[in-house]
């Protein structure tokens, strides 16, 4: 399985960016395109249709040896022994943990790691010492994924490139035109969503995608 620290396109299954193709599908060609890390992201899907999809999903996934990362559900990430959970800052610390550990305390058979998002340096190092593996630091530009969403800039990315210790990911607006200038600024790691889940050719995109990042 891929370590954390060697993934570098972290990408997504997001349930408003399906287009009527099936889960399944994208996860294959997400993998066929060079994805390092994928997350399954179903916001507005029940708790049963997303444990069954995580089934199916995490099949193909660990058949290609690429983690699997279920959004905010620890329930289906212990269930289908997903390898990784991601939560944002609000249902993290606005929930009450503290602590990774209390996240798996309460699920006996749960392996999984905890990854957080954070939008400023003191949640990045708040996260950090909360026992997160990995960081999503944005949304570094205005994005539909979440357009309540105050962009952070490049700023924040210069910060986190000199000072966090972690594996981090610059999330939020990502398009192979603005890639340069983020990597000028310290990325290393990126999650795309939208500008690959709605090409018509999601393997295609994601290659284009590593190209620019093999450069660097």
């Amino acid at each position: 399985m891929k370590r954390i620290e060697d993934c570098r396109l972290y990408t997504f299954i997001d349930g408003a960016y399906l287009n009527g193709r099936k889960p399944t599908d994208i996860a294959k060609a997400l993998i066929d395109g060079g994805s390092d890390i994928i997350q399954l992201r179903m916001k507005d899907a029940g708790l049963e249709e997303t444990l069954e999809i995580a089934k199916a999903v995490i099949k193909i996934t660990r058949a290609a040896s690429i983690p699997l990362v279920i959004n905010d559900h620890p329930q289906v990430a212990a269930a289908v022994g997903a390898e990784y959970l991601h939560l944002g800052q609000e249902d993290f610390f606005d929930a009450g943990y503290r602590k990774v550990s209390e996240v798996l305390q309460p699920l006996k058979s749960a392996a999984f790691q905890v990854g957080l998002s954070s939008h400023a340096p003191e949640e990045a190092l708040k996260a950090e010492a909360a026992g997160a593996v990995y960081l999503g630091v944005g949304p570094v530009y205005a994005t539909g994924t979440k357009p309540q969403a105050r962009p952070v800039t490049l700023e924040y990315v210069r910060w986190a490139a000199t000072h966090l210790q972690l594996p981090w990911f610059a999330i939020g607006g990502v398009k192979l035109w603005n890639l340069p200038e983020l990597m000028e600024a310290g990325a290393r790691r990126i999650c795309v969503v939208s500008d690959i889940l709605n090409a018509k050719d999601i393997a295609s995109q994601c290659q284009r995608y590593r190209a620019l990042l093999e450069e660097a």
